[in-house]
């Protein structure tokens, strides 16, 4: 949900927009199926941005619009409200999205997309506490009704387990140094605020290091949020699941914002996306044969203008995928540009 909302919210711009809009218009321009209106879910509604641009291109599409910050759902409520019944939004995470659409009897969906990471009003609202350029309580939910706070996990996780956080999540080089640095500062007084722990952070990175790639404490927050969110864990369950809820010649569109989600959504796609027909077999089996067919080649990254008039899309990375196949308990899909896919992704 990184930045999304228009130019008419200041700073707060949808990421690759157009290319976004172009990816999901073919299986958002024609009905559903038995004539029905397309179902599109912006599966991270934050801002209601792209919401908001898919709704004005597609007159016929039904929204369902699903995010875990209250606030956030408050936000798009009041901007989508011209929609009318158009739009359902709802309070969940993005990997309940089967309990959803079962809940609004939906069997399946035309396109699904998912705005990863930390939204703008998340970062620029300094009591969320997500940010190290603000002194706050140090928070980072995502959803502020439920789960643990950065400042629990910064002063009741054993050393080890804050080692392993900061470095297979923040990619933190320095991991058990800056985790021997927190657990010594939080003997003294609890770790609670932003900025403390940015100086905590900051002082236990050796000099030279400090000079070059950034704030010290960039990876460590991030690392932190990661897993108060629980961020990677669910988007490994999100993924494939939203997968499951397309239809044929249905479309899933993925924004992410750093490697480690962007490895996951690379791995999942491939796979569905590729023949597992044993390699001694003449012919494809049609149950072994690609479910998906990938859209993009490798992960797209936004222009330099985006970049330069929304600095945050940065560090976007997109990938994109259409439903080629049913399951293989549902109906037969025949054969054409599934036999094409014999061997990997397009």
């Amino acid at each position: 949900m990184h930045n999304q909302g228009s130019t008419a919210e200041a700073g707060h711009v949808p990421v690759m927009l157009d290319r976004v809009l172009s990816l999901l218009a073919p299986a958002l321009a024609a009905p559903g199926p038995g004539g029905a209106d397309p179902i599109y879910v912006d599966a991270t509604l934050g801002m209601g941005g792209h919401a908001e641009a898919m709704l004005l291109a597609h007159p016929r599409l039904r929204l369902v619009g699903l995010d875990r910050d209250t606030s956030a759902l408050e936000r798009s409520r009041r901007r989508l409200a011209p929609f009318g019944d158009r739009v359902t939004l709802t309070h969940a995470v993005y990997d309940e999205l089967p309990d959803v659409l079962s809940d609004l009897d939906i069997a399946t969906v035309q396109g699904v997309l998912f705005d990863l990471g930390v939204s703008s009003p998340q970062l620029d609202e300094a009591e969320r506490g997500f940010a190290y350029s603000y002194d706050a309580p140090l928070d980072m939910r995502m959803d502020q009704t439920r789960g643990l706070t950065a400042a629990e996990v910064l002063n009741t996780y054993p050393a080890e387990d804050l080692t392993r956080i900061l470095r297979v999540y923040g990619e933190e080089r320095f991991a058990r140094r800056v985790a021997a640095a927190i657990v010594r500062e939080r003997g003294r007084e609890p770790v609670t605020s932003t900025r403390r722990l940015a100086d905590i952070v900051r002082d236990a990175i050796p000099a030279a290091t400090r000079r070059t790639g950034g704030h010290p404490a960039k990876r460590t927050f991030q690392a932190l949020r990661i897993e108060v969110n629980a961020e990677l864990s669910t988007w490994e369950r999100a993924l494939p699941a939203a997968m499951d809820a397309l239809s044929l010649g249905g479309r899933v569109v993925v924004l992410s914002y750093h490697s480690l989600e962007d490895r996951i959504t690379k791995r999942v796609l491939a796979a569905a996306a590729a023949d597992t027909t044993p390699p001694d077999l003449p012919v494809p089996l049609p149950d072994r044969e690609p479910r998906f067919q990938m859209l993009t080649r490798g992960a797209e990254m936004p222009s330099d203008d985006e970049t330069t008039t929304n600095p945050r899309a940065a560090s976007a990375r997109l990938r994109a995928a259409e439903r080629i196949r049913e399951a293989a308990d549902g109906p037969a899909s025949g054969t054409g540009p599934r036999a094409r896919q014999r061997g990997g992704t397009a």
